[in-house]
């Protein structure tokens, strides 16, 4: 009992610290969508050298996600946050979102992380920019510090209609949620 205690009350504290993630306040509109693009950018770039492929599947979709995010794993409960754009490639659109995100399964660490989601259908992006929800699974081990280091991950969405990569930053973690 006072181990899940301990862990709800760890969790409360991490999603508080998380939920300031993202650009400044005091940053006017313009200045935070700057920053996230400027974030959509520098991920996307980094994204298509990495997997060149994926240059095909962003540009062929209905739409796309760029995420920052920061997550943390204590034993058995995931939580974190973040921030980024999707991205209507018919229209053009753009809505900007704050992330939130909270998981079960085995892991430790911490780690700052960019996730680029695919939407396939028109439909699944409208869902996702209207409800925010993405169910899924992820698991992997990091270990990084700005170029030194690296990482194993796989992550997929329930359904085919969303494709998810994940690209860390720093951190060290090892999890399957």
């Amino acid at each position: 009992m006072k181990n899940t205690v301990f862990l709800f009350l760890a969790l409360v504290v991490i999603l508080t610290l998380f939920s300031g993630c993202g650009p400044s306040a005091q940053l006017s509109i313009a200045e935070r969508q700057q920053v996230v693009s400027d974030m959509e950018t520098e991920t996307l770039q980094r994204l298509y050298r990495e997997k060149p492929s994926a240059r095909e599947t962003v540009k062929n979709a209905a739409g796309y996600g760029v995420f920052s995010n920061a997550n943390v794993n204590i034993i058995y409960v995931s939580a974190g946050g973040g921030y980024g754009v999707v991205v209507d490639n018919e229209t053009k659109k753009r809505t900007y979102m704050k992330m939130a995100l909270g998981g079960v399964g085995l892991g430790l660490g911490v780690k700052d992380y960019r996730q680029v989601l695919v939407f396939k259908s028109k439909y699944t992006l409208n869902k996702f920019i209207e409800s925010g929800w993405e169910f899924g699974g992820h698991a992997d081990a990091a270990a990084k510090a700005g170029q030194t280091g690296g990482e194993i991950s796989g992550e997929g969405a329930i359904g085919s209609d969303i494709e998810a990569f994940a690209m860390t930053e720093s951190g060290l973690a090892i999890q399957a949620t």
